[in-house]
């Protein structure tokens, strides 16, 4: 079987991709990544066939980026999945992926929730598709909506018929590791009529020691890392200094990560903190008493799967929001609202999910039911059925 998975140039949304596709080729099947040309560095990192498509032109997508941070969230949330996921972004995508599918001739398409132009492709070349979540279930009635006009363009493009990709969106065989505690939270409006496929994923892998001691060893370790994407944004990025303020006379340690928009040097980190770019989270969360996050589906996930309570405070991006929602909702972390400015009720916040144990207990059980789903292998099985 020839699986052709097919991401946007996002690490959030391309790492749930990759255990799937290496549980496909360890099967003995054929795998390869559709992916902007910007991406070709994490594909290979991730150790698969990169197929490139284009990217959308900066001379086009940089107007429409300039506008998001004088827009309200809500406004900002609407224009990125309608305007650049739904419009810019697919339309560009729908020829390569178009060509890669003639060319390569996979037997089945695996994409993720926000690629819209592989959706489009597959179903004009009649080719089985599915995803792979990236999101909490309840997100994707909010995402439905806003790109119903977009899909709409995109159905006229790929020459299939009106209503097509809005109706492949509801309908489409889906595989997702978020366990149904976390689902059922807040259930979907809408509600979709596709297959759904829980399972586990694979533990992280990697160094799994903490840096240099730091602080006093005694206090608690909190976690604290807003992504891949949020210190490249100039209108966020001043949370992480905000947070270290925030903590500095707390009694614990502080371990915050940086992703690669933002060198660490560049912040003044008091005395019970260390920064880093990245630190492996499989050698962090185990140690961790408490994560302080942006909502973002990775670490939110991990967080989970290692039984450990969340400070959420949602950035910019309507996933985080939801999922910060979610996590609320079964009572396995606190969220605040208002972005880089909530940075000032994190100690609050932290004494509450520290200080009661019932924060704790709802993230084990949310990590028993994670622990007990399938592995990763079935979502192999499913697919070899798609794909007939």
């Amino acid at each position: 079987m020839r699986v052709l998975l097919a991401s946007t140039a996002g690490s959030g949304h391309f790492g749930p991709l990759v255990p799937v596709a290496h549980a496909c080729r360890s099967a003995g099947h054929e795998v390869a990544v559709a992916a902007p040309e910007s991406f070709a560095a994490q594909v290979a990192g991730a150790g698969l066939e990169h197929l490139a498509f284009a990217d959308a032109p900066s001379v086009v997508l940089a107007p429409v980026l300039a506008r998001l941070p004088s827009l309200s969230t809500e406004e900002a949330n609407r224009t990125v999945l309608a305007d650049v996921f739904g419009r810019l972004d697919a339309q560009v995508a729908l020829p390569g992926v178009t060509a890669i599918i003639q060319e390569w001739g996979p037997d089945l398409v695996v994409r993720e929730p926000i690629e819209f132009g592989s959706l489009a492709a597959a179903l004009a070349a009649g080719v089985p598709h599915a995803v792979v979540a990236v999101n909490v279930s309840a997100l994707m009635d909010r995402v439905s909506a806003v790109v119903a006009q977009p899909l709409a363009e995109l159905d006229e493009i790929a020459g299939i018929a009106l209503g097509s990709c809005s109706a492949a969106l509801r309908t489409a065989t889906t595989f997702t590791s978020v366990p149904r505690i976390l689902d059922d939270a807040r259930p979907l409006i809408i509600g979709y009529g596709g297959p759904l496929h829980r399972y586990r994923a694979p533990a992280g892998t990697g160094d799994r020691e903490l840096p240099p001691p730091w602080g006093d060893p005694a206090d608690p370790l909190v976690y604290v890392s807003f992504g891949s994407v949020a210190s490249t944004l100039p209108h966020v990025a001043g949370v992480y200094q905000a947070v270290l303020g925030a903590l500095a006379d707390e009694p614990l340690r502080v371990l915050l990560t940086t992703g690669d928009g933002l060198d660490p040097h560049a912040l003044s980190a008091p005395g019970n903190a260390c920064v880093r770019r990245w630190w492996p989270q499989a050698a962090v969360l185990p140690e961790a008493s408490a994560v302080v996050g942006h909502g973002g589906f990775g670490t939110t996930l991990a967080a989970l799967a290692a039984g450990v309570p969340q400070v959420l405070l949602p950035l910019f991006a309507m996933d985080q929001f939801v999922n910060a929602e979610q996590v609320a909702a079964v009572g396995a972390g606190v969220r605040l609202l208002g972005g880089a400015d909530a940075a000032v009720g994190v100690p609050a916040a932290l004494g509450t999910v520290l200080g009661e144990p019932r924060y704790a207990a709802a993230a084990q059980a949310v990590a028993d039911e994670i622990a007990a789903l399938p592995p990763v292998t079935e979502v192999v099985r499913a697919l070899e059925e798609l794909a007939g």
